[in-house]
Parts: structure tokens; C-alpha cells; sequence
């Protein structure tokens, strides 16, 4: 289903026409009423009416995390108090929260966004969506939620956690999508297994994963253990969360919802604007917020645009999927390594669990990289010599694919955390005081 067609499937022309209406729109909102914006344009001599292209928001100075964190709790906000409907804030784990207000018309955006997503996972109106994202001032929950209720789909308002009972309703209540982390999934799938059912005992036919970046080869295993389509959903608190791009049933590339986004990407470094295609920094802009209109913003995930028109007749720009950020990058020895890279190394072997855990040591000089990895119930009954040749196999796969030699440890089954959010697959325990 294409939720929106007139949107979605719009001409490119037109919708760039569209795209600076509102980019002028939305600058002056932001110069006129946010101080941080109207220091910001005053101190490089920026006026409002410069911008008079969508290539001329590359003047528009960047925003950043640490921008909005500085403007904690309210200074970012734009409008008065008594038109703020909602407030979510991310979890502030690397530091202070940031925190993002809603009006009346962002919560529609967003409601609208996320069923523009729903469509794309041939979701119908009749279906029922298993949200397991959490609800609370985490973004998920509630932005499945707004969308499903916007869509006419039926909201099981799961949250996570209580890993028996989600199984229970799985079975009983026969969602048709399922709404959570892709960690989670594939520990509900897991969990599914044990309890001696399969994909067969269940209805679910897709599933909206995001929160966390996660791979080919995870989306594999998931399908597998839930018999649904996995498509990866994006967002971000700090725009307005899920719903900012999702993938249709095409999977080739997340379609950004441009009529309410601008997306740029940038290289980290120099901080030019890159080319179609070019990987790089995703950079976004919003276009019609108004509770916290928040322009150029630096999101740290790495990716790159693909234009032209899908193959289910969206034109919408796509994003590729996300290889890392450019703040969760480990240098290790002069290297530069995502946890992604190596969930990918892993999961190429065909016995490997995809439950692991990153301990980055630096037991004296040189950087030490140990990855955990669960046995699986098959390998579990295998003798010495074969459990060693998959752990061979697994640092051979992982080397090749950071470039770097790896300690690899297999545990015993259910012996590593299990997360019912976003996973924790990397500590690091180097001192770099």
C-alpha cells in the first residue's frame, strides 16, 4: 500500500518546489523565534532572505547534539508553552538528554510519517500491530502508536520486556506486524523456538525494526525464526523519531519522507556537501515542525542517497542502509572498525550465534579485541575440534572484514545479556586517561 500517494509518488520537480517553500518557511520560524538560531545566523551574517535556493542551506550553520543538549530542557522551542501537546527526550546515556517538543500539527506529521511506513510493510487496515517498541519518553512506542492509530490499523500497546506474555499474544492475538528492536526480534524468535513453536504458530507477515543498526545477515536469521519480511525503519529523537525513512517491501533503500525532511550527506571531516551515492554524515533539516524546527542537524550515522524511482512507484530519495556512526567508530590500532563490520564478519558463518558481545582491552600498548560469541544449542552437543573450527572460521570472517586480527570466545547459550531495547554489544574497557 502506498499511504499517501499524491506525497509519495510525487514528480521530483514539484516536490523540490515544495521542499523550499517550506525550507523558507521553516528558517524564518527559526530565526524569528528560536535565540539559538537567531545568535547563530547573526554571528556569520546570515539573513533569512539568503536562502532562496535549496542549495543555499548549505549556509545555514550546522546543528548539533551538543547544541541541544546546551539548550536543555526548553530553549530550543520555538512556540509557547500551552501549544506543546508532547515531550520525549532521548535517554541522555552519553550525556544530558535532548529534548524534543511536539504541537498539535508535529504529532500529525509524525502520525502520518509512521503510517506512510506501515503502508510500505502492506500493512491494511484491518491488521494488528504488535508495538513492542517502549513507551515513554523514548520515541518508539509512541510513534508506532500514533501511526497505526492514524493508519486504522489495531494497536497492541506491548512496550518491551515480558518476553513470555509478548509470545503469548503473538500466538492468541495473531498480529499481523510486529514493531521493535531487531535484537529484540530475533530474541522473541529464539524465545519462540524453545517454547517448541514455529514461524507456522504465529500470523505476523512483516516486521518494523530499528533503534539499533543491525545487518543483512541479522535480517536473515530474523526472517527465519518469525517467517515474516523484515524491513528496517529510521529516526531519530532529536527530528521526531521513527518514521523519518522506512523501507518498502522493494528493500532496496529506506525512503525518506522528503515533503517533511531534507537530507544532505556530508563528510565528517571537511564538511562538504558529497555527491549521490557518495557515503558519508546523513545531515537533516526539518521541514515542518514547528514545536522545535530544527535545521541541519549532524546525525552521525553513516549512509548515502540513491535517487530516482523505486520499483513500487515511490519517488521519494532512498537512504542506504546505516554502516556506523561517526561516534561509535572504535580506532583500534590505527584502524577504524564499526560494531557493524563485525556483526556482519560473524554472521557470515553459518553456525554462529547472533548473540555477541565487543570487549576492546588494552592489557599493555597494543589494543586488544576479544569477541563473545553464544554457542548455539546445535554446536553445543559438537566435539572439541569442530567448536574450535567454527571459532576459526568466525575470526578468520571478522578479520577479513576490519582487517585486524580477533580473539574470538565461544560462551555457552544464554550466557550474554539479553536486551529488550537498543543491545549493548560493545564495551570498551581501555584507559585512555
Amino acid at each position: 500500500m502506498i499511504w499517501n500517494e499524491e506525497m509519495e509518488c510525487m514528480a521530483p520537480d514539484e516536490r523540490k518546489e515544495l521542499q523550499l517553500e517550506r525550507l523558507k518557511k521553516v528558517v524564518k520560524l527559526a530565526y524569528d523565534k528560536v535565540p539559538f538560531y537567531h545568535r547563530k545566523f547573526d554571528e556569520i551574517g546570515l539573513k533569512v532572505e539568503d536562502i532562496q535556493s535549496l542549495e543555499d542551506i548549505q549556509k545555514i550553520p550546522f546543528t548539533t547534539k551538543d547544541d541541544l543538549r546546551a539548550a536543555y530542557p526548553f530553549e530550543m522551542v520555538a512556540v509557547p508553552p500551552e501549544e506543546i501537546e508532547e515531550i520525549h527526550a532521548s535517554s541522555g546515556t552519553t550525556g544530558t538528554a535532548t529534548v524534543t517538543c511536539y504541537t498539535k500539527e508535529d504529532i500529525e506529521i509524525w502520525a502520518e510519517i509512521s503510517a506512510r511506513a506501515i503502508g510500505m510493510a502492506n500493512g491494511e487496515k484491518r491488521d494488528k500491530i504488535q508495538n513492542c517498541y517502549g513507551y515513554g519518553l523514548f520515541t518508539g512506542g509512541f510513534g508506532i502508536d500514533h501511526g497505526a492509530r492514524k493508519f486504522g490499523a489495531a494497536v497492541i500497546p506491548m512496550s518491551s520486556g515480558n518476553t513470555k506474555r509478548q509470545l503469548e499474544i503473538m500466538r492468541d492475538f495473531k498480529p499481523a506486524i510486529l514493531t521493535c528492536t531487531p535484537s529484540y526480534a530475533m530474541y522473541l524468535g529464539e524465545a519462540l523456538e524453545e517454547e517448541g513453536y514455529g514461524p507456522d504458530d504465529i500470523d505476523l507477515k512483516t516486521g518494523i525494526f530499528g533503534a539499533e543498526m543491525w545487518t543483512e545477515e541479522m535480517r536473515k536469521r530474523i526472517e527465519d525464526k518469525l517467517g515474516i519480511k523484515a524491513l528496517n525503519i529510521y529516526g531519530l529523537t532529536e527530528i521526531i523519531g521513527p518514521g523519518v525513512s522506512n523501507e518498502c517491501l522493494e528493500r532496496n533503500g529506506l525512503h525518506i519522507q522528503e515533503d517533511h525532511f531534507y537530507p544532505e550527506i556530508i563528510n565528517p571531516n571537511t564538511l562538504e556537501v558529497l555527491e549521490d551515492g557518495e557515503e558519508g554524515e546523513l545531515v537533516l533539516t526539518c521541514l515542518t515542525k514547528t514545536g522545535m524546527p530544527i535545521l541541519r542537524f549532524r546525525t552521525r550515522d553513516v549512509t548515502s542517497l540513491v535517487h530516482g524511482k523505486c520499483e513500487c512507484g515511490r519517488t521519494t530519495v532512498r537512504m542506504t542502509r546505516i554502516t556506523g556512526r561517526t561516534d561509535d567508530m572504535m580506532k583500534i590500532r590505527g584502524v577504524m572498525v564499526f560494531p557493524s563490520q563485525i556483526e556482519r564478519g560473524l554472521l557470515k558463518v553459518s553456525k554462529a550465534s547472533p548473540n555477541y558481545q565487543i570487549h576492546v582491552t588494552r592489557p599493555d600498548t597494543l589494543d586488544e579485541v576479544e569477541i563473545k560469541v553464544e554457542i548455539t544449542p546445535e554446536m553445543f552437543s559438537d566435539e572439541m575440534k569442530a567448536l574450535d573450527e567454527i571459532r576459526y572460521k568466525i575470526a578468520k570472517s571478522i578479520s577479513k572484514e576490519i582487517a585486524l586480527r580477533v580473539n574470538v570466545t565461544l560462551v555457552e547459550p544464554g550466557s550474554l545479556p539479553r536486551s529488550e531495547g537498543k543491545a549493548v554489544r560493545v564495551i570498551d574497557e581501555r584507559n585512555f586517561k
